[in-house]
């Protein structure tokens, strides 16, 4: 199952994405600051992390700036949801490795969802595993002759 880790101090919107990704089969993590958002995610290993900018303890740009530094972790992608709508957060948080920034009041909350499945489907098509975990194929006693 695909997992999202929501991480966002507003409970009414970390709720809000919950319950969308939740009723489209996702698998939901969440956390309501930065520090727990990296726990979070070395824990849990999500396939994608929305992340907020403004956050206690640790915000977001510090976080993606950590989450990066991790090597268990580092290839998450991780969009960056905000209300700011500077485009100096953007450039930051595209450098520090985020694949998107979304400026929250640009975007519902179904299109959000929209963008995140978008890329995940890239990322699913793009990734190439390193090591085939697929075991043979076993014979089932039946024999294949060709004609």
């Amino acid at each position: 199952m695909t997992t999202v880790l929501i991480i966002e101090d507003d409970e009414l919107i970390l709720r809000m994405y919950q319950k969308i990704f939740t009723a489209e089969g996702y698998e939901v993590e969440i956390a309501s600051n930065g520090e727990e958002g990296l726990e979070r995610a070395r824990a849990t290993k999500p396939n994608l992390i929305l992340l907020d900018v403004m956050m206690p303890k640790l915000n977001g740009l510090e976080m993606l700036k950590q989450l990066k530094s991790i090597p268990e972790v580092e290839k998450i992608p991780v969009v960056v949801l905000t209300n700011l709508s500077g485009t100096a957060d953007a450039e930051t948080a595209l450098s520090l490795g985020a694949v998107k920034f979304i400026n929250k009041s640009d975007y519902r909350p179904k299109e959000v969802f929209d963008i995140v499945k978008e890329i995940l489907a890239g990322y699913t098509r793009n990734d190439i595993p390193a090591i085939s975990h697929r075991q043979p194929r076993k014979n089932s006693g039946k024999s294949h002759k060709r004609r």
